[in-house]
């Protein structure tokens, strides 16, 4: 009892990062653009972070808890070393000031323990391969959509003064990062309740086929909306200003694209990375300036943390499963 106390208590910390690390996500733009000061902009996300188990199904906790890896050879052990990798791989890269993906790290560290326990006949490659598949899709969604996106709205206001443009957009922008909060929510918190489901599963205090319990819900949002609330302020400049300057309508721009990623992604029970998705729609709005107003160097760093996270996150959870082993 102790041990399941501990990997749960390990969970909600991992989901409190996951908010932490995440939280300029969700208010990059809004910050940037200068619509919101940093603390209402986190008080806001954090909000819609926490009401997100109101509007979104937990397919995304599903695919997490039974759709990664073999559930039957899941162990406390197990489930500790994946998480202390992806808590790990969160704080390196938060220190480092890169936005990668707490998602693709728990995934990782899945992959990585359940490798180091019981082979590589232990992974459900069709739901790994469709986690890896939307590391490309979920950008370039973001991207496309920011930039047809931005089209629309640029060809709608070609006859409007920038004053009228921008006092506009800085009320809608208020609407498009609260549903971007809703998203990031929606998604990232059912990661850590299908941690928690599946160590209950595994431990035999949960049926199999039982549904998950409203405190591992609450428990989760209230978790990653702390960690929001807190902030990871390392990365707010990367997001908001080092890959292209934004103003208000650019920013509604690239987060109406995001949000509309993520409830997809969601619905479908399809973890995606809101680092990823982000970036991809700033950048979407940066580009239909012209690929200068982009800064590729910057960029360039953040898909080198894309591409690493999850073999690194496997590497670093098999070492943590084995040494445990030893112990």
């Amino acid at each position: 009892m102790v041990s399941l106390i501990i990997v749960i208590a390990l969970t909600l910390i991992f989901d409190f990062i996951n908010g932490f690390h995440d939280s300029a996500n969700s208010i990059a733009t809004v910050v940037s653009t200068k619509v919101l000061s940093p603390i209402a902009a986190v008080g806001l996300a954090a909000t819609f972070n926490f009401v997100a188990f109101l509007v979104f199904p937990l397919r995304v906790a599903t695919t997490i808890g039974k759709g990664v890896i073999n559930p039957d050879i899941i162990n406390l052990t197990l489930i500790f070393s994946a998480v202390s990798a992806a808590i790990l791989w969160n704080l390196l890269t938060w220190w480092w000031g890169l936005p990668s993906s707490s998602s693709h790290a728990l995934v990782g560290g899945l992959v990585g323990a359940a490798i180091a326990k019981s082979g590589v006949n232990s992974i459900l490659f069709a739901g790994v391969i469709k986690i890896a598949v939307f590391i490309v899709v979920a950008p370039v969604l973001g991207m496309v959509m920011s930039f047809i996106i931005s089209a629309i709205v640029m060809n709608l206001a070609k006859n409007s003064s920038p004053s009228a443009v921008d006092k506009l957009f800085r009320r809608l922008q208020l609407l498009s990062a609260s549903a971007f909060s809703l998203g990031h929510g929606g998604n990232d918190a059912q990661k850590s309740m299908g941690i928690i489901w599946v160590a209950l599963i595994a431990t035999n205090h949960m049926a199999k086929n039982a549904p998950i319990a409203l405190w591992i819900v609450l428990s989760c949002h209230a978790a990653i909306a702390l960690g929001t609330f807190l902030g990871g302020w390392r990365i707010v400049k990367t997001m908001g200003q080092r890959i292209t300057k934004l103003k208000p309508f650019e920013g509604f721009c690239a987060e109406t694209a995001g949000a509309l990623t993520l409830f997809g992604a969601t619905h479908f029970g399809i973890p995606v990375s809101t680092t990823h998705t982000i970036t991809g729609s700033i950048i979407g709005v940066g580009a239909i300036k012209g690929a200068s107003a982009v800064k590729w160097g910057v960029t360039t760093r953040i898909f080198w943390a894309w591409i690493l996270t999850i073999p690194v996150s496997a590497i670093i959870g098999s070492i943590i499963y084995l040494l445990l082993k030893l112990i």
